[in-house]
């Protein structure tokens, strides 16, 4: 076993493109994610087990949004729990790679994970919305509804594309070591590698669109959190970042109903 600087100099050496990445996973949460995967590695962790400690964090943090009444310390506390979480989602991913031990069950508990990220902190914020804050009318209920349909339809849409699209013959398969798939917000996921295929010209990667991806980007959606000490403050932002969501699920639907077609025509 390596020290940390050398594992961390073999993560490093191995990430995956920044094409699809938003700024923050790409400066922010892969980084993050390196320096849990190095620890992890150094004390003997799985990939599985990264996994499982990344859904306590994250689920302790959903947990506390429906059980606490909001305040500026319990916004601290749910913010960095879910942070954390997010990080050591990425270092799964990176751990797997650097050990060479992930495979179909790693990916599929990492997506069982993201899928009940996804649906419970919706849930939480519901809760929360019923049970501690003086909302102007019961219709600002059916927000979280809103935005939990748009995040789970974006999963089950992507994953779909994914595999659908990987399952047309003569298509150019690529090896994945774990999480080969789209995030939830249909970007590329951290902590996968994806390496090109022979003979295929990378695309650059778009400054620009690093920067149009952030709204989408999970860890900006963490940032809401923060502004639970303000009950106002926090049910303004969590609607602006819905219908950022809405939005891109609609352009999200419409890109993979494109190539999905394309796919036939082609064939």
């Amino acid at each position: 076993m390596g020290t940390t600087g050398t594992v961390m100099r073999e993560l490093r050496g191995a990430q995956k493109t920044a094409k699809g990445v938003s700024l923050y996973s790409r400066y922010v949460n892969r980084p993050a994610g390196r320096v849990l995967a190095a620890g992890a590695y150094r004390i003997g962790m799985t990939p599985n087990q990264v996994t499982l400690l990344s859904a306590a964090f994250t689920f302790s943090a959903i947990a506390s949004v429906a059980l606490v009444r909001p305040s500026w310390g319990l916004a601290a506390l749910v913010w960095g729990g879910l942070v954390v979480g997010f990080a050591l989602d990425s270092a799964d991913g990176q751990l797997a790679r650097l050990t060479g031990r992930g495979g179909p069950d790693g990916e599929w508990l990492d997506h069982v994970v993201d899928c009940a990220k996804m649906i419970l902190v919706h849930t939480a914020v519901l809760i929360s919305f019923r049970r501690f804050f003086d909302l102007p009318s019961e219709g600002w209920l059916l927000l979280p509804l809103g935005f939990l349909f748009a995040a789970v339809l974006t999963f089950c849409a992507g994953l779909l594309r994914e595999q659908l699209g990987k399952a047309q013959p003569g298509m150019a398969q690529r090896s994945r070591t774990r999480r080969g798939t789209a995030q939830p917000d249909g970007t590329q996921p951290d902590g996968a590698a994806v390496p090109p295929v022979a003979g295929e010209t990378a695309a650059p990667v778009s400054r620009l669109r690093a920067v149009a991806l952030l709204p989408a980007d999970y860890g900006v959606f963490c940032l809401v959190f923060l502004l639970l000490g303000d009950r106002t403050a926090f049910r303004l932002g969590y609607a602006v970042l819905a219908a950022v969501h809405a939005l891109f699920l609609v352009m999200f639907l419409a890109k993979w109903f494109r190539e999905l077609r394309s796919l036939r025509t082609a064939g």
